[in-house]
């Protein structure tokens, strides 16, 4: 799918969403004698359907996650923010993960001291295991 198609497709639904808008501001404001422009302007709207249609097996390989739909469009956010907060939400959880993961390093750290300070035998025992495992697994 080239970009083309989707610049092609944005363009598309952008005058349906245009059209969907003149819509509702004839309806809102109803004269009779507008009948024939709110005709015409459904057929424009049927037509616009049609051609979007005609995208569909373009575009068929694109996953767009139903948070887009419910979360921002919905509520008449841009869906591109959906990006940048995913972004932000991976950032926090790395540096979260990397909290936990110094805290651990921090704790076993200070558990072999105080091992080694109660068991000095068993944690040499332990040390020379390590070293072996680790020698052997590069």
């Amino acid at each position: 799918m080239s970009e083309n198609t989707l610049e092609s497709m944005e363009n598309q639904l952008e005058l349906f969403i245009e059209n969907i808008r003149q819509i509702g501001i004839i309806v809102s404001d109803f004269q009779p004698q507008g009948q024939a422009v709110l005709n015409q302007k459904i057929q424009t709207l049927i037509s616009d359907l049609q051609k979007i249609d005609k995208y569909r097996s373009k575009i068929e390989g694109i996953s767009i996650p139903l948070a887009v739909c419910t979360d921002y469009i919905d509520q008449g956010r841009n869906p591109q923010l959906y990006t940048k907060d995913c972004i932000e939400k991976a950032l926090y959880k790395n540096e979260e993960t990397k909290g936990k993961i110094d805290m651990y390093r921090k704790f076993k750290a200070n558990l072999l001291v105080e091992l080694q300070q109660n068991f000095p035998h068993e944690i040499n025992k332990y040390r020379s295991l390590e070293k072996f495992y680790n020698t052997k697994q590069e």
